[in-house]
């Protein structure tokens, strides 16, 4: 029998309770891993800390750079909970540790007009955001995770994490945020990826799901997708 997405449903919520997680966790269409998978597009950027820089830019008043250094020396915010991939893994009680993109963008003082942010990685990735994902809910430029250094393949040396949505929309190896007037769809979102990603609505594709998965695969061969064994 196929495993379709209801079978796999029910079989995440009962692997879930036999990790001692409650069900209710566990966003529709998810199954919980005690791993944490590695997927990227592309190889994984080589960021050195001495050269990293981070710009918040575009529609704001304030344009500003910021060093590894200063990262580090801002006040931090460290965010427990789970995250969730769309391809239909979740991993639970991780501990995360960051600056706030909503302390960042104040600093920058966005226009009245501003209604959006582009993240943009090291390495040419984007991914499209409205602000209110950003300001009204946890969102960190993170750098440690469960108090270690964020690995590369997880987007080391700093990654985007907006863990209310999945997490194709956090960026990894993050190197600027481009505050916007309006929306300006990322790489996935250009691909058939819904424009927000909301897990709870299972907002996974704009498209038909097949079309979606076809595409993927494609742009997988074609740039040369780095897929690592879960851990």
């Amino acid at each position: 029998m196929p495993i379709t997405p209801l079978l796999f449903a029910q079989r995440g919520r009962r692997r879930a309770a036999s990790l001692g997680i409650d069900p209710s966790r566990l966003p529709p269409g998810q199954s919980p891993t005690v791993k944490w998978p590695v997927l990227s597009v592309g190889p994984t950027p080589r960021v050195d800390r001495t050269s990293w820089l981070l710009s918040v830019d575009g529609a704001v008043e304030k344009p500003y750079e910021l060093d590894w250094r200063r990262l580090i020396e801002a006040p931090h915010t460290d965010w427990t909970g789970d995250i969730h991939c769309v391809t239909r893994w979740s991993k639970f009680g991780m501990h995360w540790r960051g600056v706030s993109v909503a302390t960042l963008l104040e600093r920058a003082s966005p226009r009245p007009e501003a209604s959006h942010l582009l993240a943009h990685s090291y390495g040419g990735y984007t991914t499209n955001l409205p602000l209110d994902d950003v300001l009204s809910h946890p969102a960190l430029i993170a750098y440690e995770v469960d108090g270690a250094p964020l690995e590369p393949d997880h987007g080391g040396p700093a990654r985007l994490l907006v863990p209310h949505l999945y997490l194709w929309k956090s960026a990894k190896w993050i190197q600027r945020l481009e505050v916007l007037e309006g929306d300006h769809l990322g790489f996935w979102e250009q691909n058939g990826y819904h424009h927000r990603g909301d897990p709870w609505n299972q907002e996974r594709h704009s498209v038909d799901e097949y079309v979606a998965r076809t595409r993927r695969r494609e742009l997988r061969t074609s740039i040369g997708q780095v897929t690592n064994e879960p851990r």
